[in-house]
């Protein structure tokens, strides 16, 4: 396990930008970040990609090992190696990587969606996919990440809310924030089994509960 602290440029917000799983790890193509240490922290291959020319692929990609999903808006385009899958959604939402929160056990996403974009998400990475909040945030995407160890989400959530999310993501849910604060977690970082990128205003303190509620000590 391995825990790095990086920014795009002065921006501290890795998982608005790029997305992982325990299969792959997609960074966008217009920034410069080397691939090596972040494949080494995550211990899977690393790709590069955009969707339309956008490189807020944290944003708009939300996915699992199975693959990924996304608006069918959007030309999704990836190279140095392949997705398992994609799963092009249609109708007015784009922004899935904010409205769902996924492993490879379940989904849990924005209360909002209606029942064919929920069905549609749960087919394509392969789970049951269930709405719900978190901190009373319904982007519950950017408001937590979760692993396949464990998840870390806005330290405002309800006890009931843990309680979905655990039942829904079948891991440990803690809660916890990242960038000095800021309590959207999932706009902060990105994680799987094997490691973590955080931003770099991520403190000490936050490092220990993020390693503590992933299941990394």
């Amino acid at each position: 396990m391995r825990i790095l602290r990086m920014s795009f440029g002065r921006m501290p917000f890795i998982g608005a930008f790029s997305m992982c799983t325990d299969a792959f790890a997609v960074l966008p193509d217009s920034m410069s970040w080397k691939e090596g240490p972040v494949s080494e922290a995550l211990g899977v291959p690393v790709l590069r990609g955009s969707l339309s020319r956008s490189p807020l692929l944290g944003i708009l990609l939300s996915g699992n090992s199975s693959g990924v999903v996304c608006s069918e808006i959007f030309d999704l385009a990836v190279r140095g190696g392949e997705l398992p899958r994609v799963g092009y959604i249609p109708g007015r939402h784009t922004a899935f990587g904010n409205m769902v929160l996924a492993n490879d056990n379940g989904a849990l996403v924005n209360p909002d969606l209606p029942d064919e974009v929920v069905s549609e998400i749960g087919r394509a990475l392969g789970v049951r996919a269930e709405r719900g909040t978190l901190g009373g945030m319904k982007n519950v995407g950017a408001a937590g990440v979760a692993t396949n160890r464990g998840a870390i989400v806005h330290p405002d959530a309800s006890e009931e809310e843990l309680r979905r999310a655990e039942r829904v993501l079948g891991v440990p849910v803690d809660v916890g924030s990242a960038c000095g604060g800021i309590k959207m977690v999932g706009l902060c970082m990105i994680a799987n089994s094997n490691g973590a990128i955080v931003g770099l205003g991520t403190t000490g303190p936050e490092l220990g509960r993020i390693e503590s509620a992933l299941g990394f000590v």
